[in-house]
C-alpha cells in the first residue's frame, strides 16, 4: 500500500520514499509514500521528477491502481532497483493552479446547489480552467451572470478549506455529501474523505485544494452551453 501524503497535506512540495517495487518493461515505480496526485475526480494527475542517488527521473505521469500508486518514468537512464531511496520533487507551479482550480469548482458547486439545488452531472479541469455540468432545465445569460458574481462573493469571503478522513458510516451520515447525481464512491471504500468550503459546501472528495478561499483569485465565467434537456455545461476561468 502506498502513503497518500496528498491527502492530509496538499501543500506538500518534496518527500523522501522508498522504492517498494520496479516495473521495467512498463518503466514505472512504486514508492511507499508519495505526493505526487495520481489523478482522479476530474482532476490531473501531478507531474515532476523523482531522484535517486542524484540520477533525476522526470514522473510524466502517475495512476492509482488498487491500494499502490504507479509513478512513470521518462528518460534514457535505467530504472533505480528495489529498496532503494528516492526523493520526489512535484511541478509545484503545475500543482498550485490545480489546487486553485479545484477548490474555484467547489465554490461554483456548492453555490448552485444552495441557490438552485441543482446536482453535478460531469466535470473536467486543468491548470486554472474547468467546467462543470449541472440539472438544469434552462440556462441564460443572465443567469450565469447571477452566479458568476456570486461565487466570487464566496471566493472573498475567505472561507477556510478543511479536509477530514472518516470511516464511511460515519460520512455517510452527513446530508448531500454526494454532490453528483451519481454516487461515484465504490462499495469496498471504508474510509471516506471530506472537503469543506466551511459555510458553503462540503462534500466527499479526494482532490487537492487550497486552505483558503482567498487564494483561489478571481472566478469568471469564460462560456455555457446546453448539453443535453436537463445537463447545463458551465466552463470556468481563474484569474
Amino acid at each position: 500500500m502506498t502513503d497518500l501524503l496528498y491527502q492530509t497535506d496538499s501543500y506538500l512540495q518534496e518527500f523522501d520514499a522508498t522504492i517498494l517495487s520496479v516495473n521495467e518493461e512498463s518503466r514505472f515505480v512504486i514508492l511507499d509514500k508519495t505526493a505526487f496526485y495520481p489523478g482522479g475526480g476530474g482532476q490531473p494527475c501531478d507531474f515532476g521528477s523523482l531522484y535517486v542517488n542524484d540520477v533525476e527521473f522526470p514522473v510524466k505521469k502517475v495512476k492509482k491502481q488498487g491500494d499502490e500508486v504507479l509513478h512513470f518514468l521518462d528518460g534514457d537512464e535505467p530504472l533505480p532497483t528495489p529498496i532503494s531511496a528516492s526523493h520526489g520533487i512535484l511541478d509545484w507551479l503545475r500543482r498550485y493552479k490545480l489546487m486553485r482550480t479545484h477548490t474555484a469548482l467547489h465554490v461554483l458547486c456548492g453555490t448552485v446547489f444552495r441557490d438552485y439545488g441543482a446536482l453535478v452531472t460531469g466535470g473536467d479541469m486543468e491548470p486554472l480552467k474547468g467546467r462543470l455540468d449541472f440539472e438544469f432545465e434552462t440556462m441564460r445569460g443572465e443567469l450565469v451572470r447571477d452566479i458568476e458574481a456570486s461565487i466570487n462573493k464566496e471566493v472573498a469571503k475567505a472561507r477556510d478549506v478543511r479536509v477530514r478522513i472518516l470511516p464511511r458510516e460515519e460520512a455517510f451520515q452527513i446530508p448531500d455529501l454526494i454532490r453528483t447525481k451519481i454516487n461515484l464512491l465504490p462499495e469496498g471504500i471504508q474510509q471516506v474523505r471530506t472537503v469543506e468550503l466551511v459555510g458553503l459546501d462540503l462534500q466527499a472528495d479526494g482532490g487537492t485544494h487550497v486552505r483558503n478561499t482567498s487564494e483561489v483569485g478571481t472566478i469568471r465565467i469564460a462560456n455555457y452551453k446546453s448539453k443535453g434537456t436537463l445537463n447545463k455545461r458551465i466552463y470556468i476561468e481563474v484569474e
